[in-house]
């Protein structure tokens, strides 16, 4: 197709045929895993299953690739779906606006996609999906914190149990190794100190997530170049990994 001509120029054409035939899951689609999706449709990749429970606040604009002014209100999953469709009228996208537990994870991952990406900002679910992930054998790739950074030659990419300052990674390990699990997990990470003085979201921001959000959660300052250059890390080692 012409709209891919470029990069099959640079990657070939047996190449880009395993793009369009590789079918990817997205869980989370805030900053990060929009730009992940952004990127992978781009590139293109034919199949895509989109998982989050959130829509478009005003607070995303800074940061989110489909948050306007004419997408507020609008789910995520929706938005990113409408954007890759935009993008790649032939690819295949899934749209699910839920909450991904225990509930409805598995039936999500039982789908055997090439790579999952997990771009959940919250520790619960995001430790639960990835012990899921690897003991199913999936090709996982994972978010750490992008959140209060904003260094982007601080970004780094590696196994999660050999990550260094990420407070997140830390948690994650701590929980993954009481189940046995010590490595196997690829992330994206900073090394990065967060700015603490960034912590606390001015108050109407914080209700205008709380109210969208619908669950209290900590409001975090977000410096667009960063969460977009996690994302984008995301996609090419994804698509490194397909190829």
């Amino acid at each position: 197709m012409e709209r891919f001509s470029r990069i099959v120029q640079v990657i070939g054409e047996d190449s880009f045929t395993k793009l369009q035939k590789a079918r990817i899951t997205i869980f989370g689609l805030g900053a990060v895993g929009a730009w992940t999706a952004e990127m992978l449709a781009r590139s293109g990749v034919g199949h895509f299953t989109l998982v989050d429970f959130d829509n478009i606040a005003k607070t995303n604009i800074n940061r989110h690739v489909c948050a306007t002014e004419s997408t507020i209100g609008i789910p995520k999953v929706e938005a990113v779906k409408n954007r890759i469709l935009d993008i790649n009228p032939k690819a295949e996208v899934k749209a699910l606006k839920l909450f991904a537990d225990y509930t409805n994870r598995d039936a999500i991952l039982d789908e055997n996609p090439d790579i999952v990406i997990d771009a959940i900002d919250s520790l619960g679910p995001k430790a639960s999906l990835l012990e899921a992930i690897h003991r199913r054998g999936l090709r996982a790739i994972s978010s750490m914190g992008a959140a209060l950074k904003t260094d982007i030659t601080a970004i780094r990419t590696g196994d999660l149990f050999k990550t260094t300052v990420c407070p997140l990674a830390r948690s994650l390990r701590k929980y993954l190794r009481r189940r046995g699990i010590n490595s196997g997990i690829l992330c994206v990470y900073s090394t990065e100190l967060p700015d603490n003085e960034a912590l606390k979201a001015p108050e109407i921001e914080a209700e205008d997530e709380q109210l969208h959000r619908g669950r209290e959660r900590n409001i975090l300052g977000s410096y667009p170049p960063v969460t977009a250059v996690f994302g984008i890390t995301i996609a090419d080692l994804a698509i490194k990994s397909l190829l």
